[in-house]
């Protein structure tokens, strides 16, 4: 059969190309070279190979930015009531009612982590008298450290409190007329009464100065 005959034969030339193309994949270079995407250069050894390009992955990891958790602890923040929202209103007239049962729910509530919107309660700071400073002890008004944050020279019971549902807490002002702010003062007043600032311990600094005796 001549070469004519052979191009005209469409299973003759079906056959030719399968018999090139085996013959060209027989050869393990340049089989990778056709086949593998990741190949050095492509057939006609001009194009580099697209796989070796830089690996995008290599950029600047983006969660290597600055953490934005670490900006400034937005607890640490002034306290967002001011002493308007804090302060006794004008006319205030508080709940009365039995002070035994308004201590008792006082207890309740001073233990109560609902109170606040973070899981908090008064006793989570105040358990077995902790956190309380030495003025404590002082008849209210007077002045309380925590409280001059929110610009309150003095405050009353009542107002202190006030601001520990607000701040600690995180919670709203109790109605100032409710029986649950009457009930909590009452309480933490029934506490003030068994509490004893801790002793101040001796300063070892203010032990006689040496180089205070008589000079020679």
């Amino acid at each position: 059969m001549n070469t004519k005959t052979r191009s005209r034969n469409p299973v003759a030339r079906a056959m030719l190309s399968a018999g090139l193309m085996a013959a060209t994949l027989g050869s393990p270079l340049l089989a990778t070279a056709a086949c593998s995407p990741c190949a050095a250069r492509n057939r006609s050894g001009r194009v580099s190979n697209p796989c070796a390009a830089k690996n995008p992955c290599a950029a600047k990891n983006p969660c290597a930015a600055k953490n934005p958790c670490a900006a400034k602890n937005p607890c640490a923040a002034k306290p967002p009531c001011a002493a308007k929202e804090l302060t006794r209103p004008a006319n205030y007239r508080p709940y009365v009612g039995d002070q035994g049962e308004l201590i008792k729910l006082g207890e309740a509530l001073f233990k109560d982590s609902q109170l606040s919107t973070n899981g908090m309660s008064c006793n989570t700071c105040h358990q077995n008298y902790g956190a309380f400073q030495p003025s404590f002890a002082q008849p209210y008004p007077h002045v309380v450290q925590m409280a001059k944050s929110a610009g309150m020279s003095q405050v009353h019971l009542d107002e202190f409190v006030q601001f520990c549902v607000v701040n600690p807490l995180a919670a709203k002002p109790l109605p100032w007329e409710s029986k649950e702010l009457a009930a909590l003062t009452a309480y933490v007043a029934d506490l003030q009464k068994g509490y004893r600032p801790p002793a101040a311990k001796a300063n070892p600094c203010a032990a006689k100065n040496p180089g205070a005796a008589a000079s020679y």
